[in-house]
C-alpha cells in the first residue's frame, strides 16, 4: 500500500481572522514586565529620581520618576529609539498594571533634552589649549542629580547583597557609531561617541559612565572617572581594586590609585592591575630577559603565551619614592610550530603594571583578562540588548541622558536576577529575560475588588519556579 503523504503545516493556511473589536476584558502582551517594575520600585528608584531630578516646569503630566521607569521598561522591552514608546503606549493592559501610562514619543524626547546644557559646552570649548580639539563637558545638575539616582541603586542594592565586601573596579570606553552631524570622528574611522563606563565587576553594576564625543580619546582625563566610580560604592566595602586597558596607563591616576591617602576616594590599598602602553626601553627589557624566565601563561589553538617578571624596570622612579616601586609583568605570544604574525615578526610583547607583589604572574594576568567578561560584556549589552547603541539626538546632554538611562536599566535588571530570579539566570541577557519573561501574554481581569492578571497555565508553572521569592 503507497505511503499517504503528510501535508506540512507551513503549506495549511492560518485558522483564524483578526478582529478590531475589543472584548471588555484588557489584555497585554507584556505581563512579565511588572516585574521589572516591581524591582525598581522596592529598590526606591523613583524616590530617588523626584529628589535628585528636578526639571518639570509643571505639575501636570508624569513627573520624572514615572519617565525614568518608562525609560527602563522600554529598554527591557528592546526599544531602541523614542519612536518604540508607540507600540507600549498602545498595550492599554501593561498600563493598568503598572499604574501609569508610557508617555509619547514626543514627550519623551522633551524630557531628553531637560538634560541638555549649552552653556556647559560653551564654557568647555573656551578652555581648550592650544591645539587640542577634544574636551569633556561638565554635566548638568540635571545629569548629576541622574547619576546619584543611579548610585543610590548600586548602594541600596549591594545593602541587599551584605556579604559583597570586595569591589573590582572594570573602566572602559566603547565607541557609538552615529552619524548625526554632530558627531565626531571616532579613532576606528567612522563618526561617533565614545563614554567611558566604570563596572563593579563582583555585582555587575555600573557605577559611573561618562559620555564624551568620539574623537575624545580613553587616555583623554580618566581619572575623574574612576574617582566618581570608587565613590560610588558603599561603606560596607573592605578590599577595593581596578583593572584597565593600555588607556588607563595614565600618570595621574596611577599615582591617585597608590596613594592609600588618596582625595576624592577611598583611605587604604587599591589593589590594580593596568595594561602598559609599549615603548621601546620597556621592549629591550623583555627582549633581554632569558628563557628561563619565561613561565607557560595561557594558549590556544593558534597561539602560545608566557609571562614573566620584569625585574630591573623601574620608570617611576619619583613616584616610588613616595608609594614604592611598581610592578611589571611581561607577556610574549608566539605562534606554535614556529610560525610568524603577519607582520613577520616571531613574537608579540605586551605587559600588564600591578601594585600586588604577592600573587604569582599567572594569577594576577588571568584575574587582569577577566575584564574581557566583565566590562567589555557589559558594553556589549549595553549597545545591543538595550538602548545605548542608538542615540536619539544630536543634543549632547539628551544623548548623555540617554546612555545614563540605559545604565539604570542595566542595574535594575542586574537586581532583578540577585535578588528574585534563580541562581541560572544571573548572566542572562536582556534578551533571554524577554522570551523568558518580560514578552507573556497576560489577561487583566476584575474580581471581589481585585485587579488579576491571567497567563496561560504552562506560564504560571514556568513562573512559579523562576519567582521563588518576592523582589521587595
Amino acid at each position: 500500500m503507497a505511503k499517504q503523504e503528510r501535508v506540512s503545516p507551513t503549506e495549511l493556511e492560518l485558522g483564524f481572522e483578526y478582529d478590531e473589536r475589543h472584548a471588555e476584558e484588557e489584555v497585554t502582551a507584556l505581563a512579565g514586565v511588572p516585574m521589572l517594575v516591581q524591582a525598581f520600585r522596592s529598590l526606591a528608584v523613583g524616590r530617588s529620581v523626584n529628589q535628585n531630578v528636578a526639571i518639570k516646569q509643571r505639575h501636570s503630566g508624569f513627573d520624572e520618576a514615572t519617565y525614568v521607569e518608562s525609560f527602563v521598561i522600554l529598554n527591557a522591552t528592546g526599544g531602541e529609539c523614542l519612536e518604540d514608546f508607540g507600540p507600549l503606549r498602545k498595550d492599554r493592559g501593561l498600563a493598568q498594571l503598572i499604574g501609569h501610562e508610557l508617555p509619547s514619543p514626543e514627550a519623551a524626547r522633551k524630557f531628553l533634552y531637560q538634560f541638555h546644557d549649552e552653556s556647559k559646552l560653551e564654557e568647555a570649548q573656551q578652555q581648550l589649549g592650544l591645539g587640542r580639539t577634544s574636551y569633556i563637558p561638565e554635566e548638568s545638575s540635571a545629569l548629576n542629580g541622574l547619576a546619584q539616582a543611579n548610585v543610590d541603586l548600586v548602594r541600596e542594592l549591594a545593602r541587599r547583597c551584605g556579604d559583597q565586601k570586595i569591589a573590582t573596579i572594570d573602566l572602559d570606553s566603547t565607541v557609538i557609531e552615529s552619524w548625526k552631524k554632530e558627531a565626531q570622528p571616532t579613532y576606528q574611522g567612522g563618526k561617533g561617541y565614545q563614554p567611558a563606563l566604570a563596572l563593579w565587576a563582583e555585582l555587575n553594576v555600573i557605577v559611573a559612565d561618562q559620555f564624551r564625543d568620539g574623537n575624545v580619546p580613553s587616555l583623554q582625563e580618566p581619572l575623574p572617572v574612576a574617582k566618581r566610580a570608587f565613590g560610588a560604592l558603599p561603606e560596607s566595602v573592605q578590599e577595593y581594586y581596578f583593572r584597565g586597558d593600555s588607556a588607563y596607563y595614565d600618570k595621574d591616576l596611577l599615582g591617585w590609585l597608590r596613594d592609600e591617602e588618596r582625595a576624592d576616594g577611598p583611605k587604604g590599598r587599591i589593589g590594580f592591575g593596568i595594561s602598559v602602553r609599549m615603548n621601546r626601553t620597556l621592549k629591550e627589557h623583555m627582549l633581554q630577559l632569558s628563557d628561563a624566565m619565561w613561565k607557560p601563561y595561557r594558549e590556544d589553538s593558534e597561539a602560545e603565551s608566557e609571562c614573566a617578571d620584569l625585574l630591573n624596570y623601574w620608570p617611576e622612579a619619583e613616584e616610588s619614592k613616595l608609594w614604592g616601586p611598581l610592578r611589571y609583568i611581561a607577556i610574549r605570544v608566539r605562534r606554535r610550530q614556529g610560525d610568524l604574525f603577519a607582520d613577520g615578526a616571531e613574537a608579540k610583547y605586551f605587559a600588564v603594571v600591578t601594585n600586588i607583589w604577592d600573587w604569582k604572574a599567572k594569577r594576577l594576568l588571568e584575574w587582569h583578562r577577566e575584564k574581557a567578561g566583565s566590562i567589555e560584556a557589559v558594553n556589549d549589552v549595553i549597545k545591543n540588548d538595550l538602548s545605548a547603541g542608538v542615540l536619539p539626538c544630536g543634543r549632547f546632554g539628551a544623548n548623555a541622558a540617554w546612555l545614563r538611562l540605559a545604565v539604570i536599566a542595566h542595574n535594575v535588571l542586574t537586581a532583578l536576577k540577585r535578588l528574585a530570579l534563580p541562581p541560572e539566570l544571573i548572566g542572562a541577557r536582556p534578551k533571554r529575560l524577554r522570551f523568558l519573561i518580560f514578552n507573556t501574554a497576560g489577561r487583566i481581569i476584575r474580581h471581589a475588588r481585585k485587579m488579576l492578571c491571567r497567563i496561560a497555565a504552562a506560564g504560571w508553572r514556568e513562573w512559579r519556579q523562576l519567582l521563588p521569592i518576592p523582589v521587595g
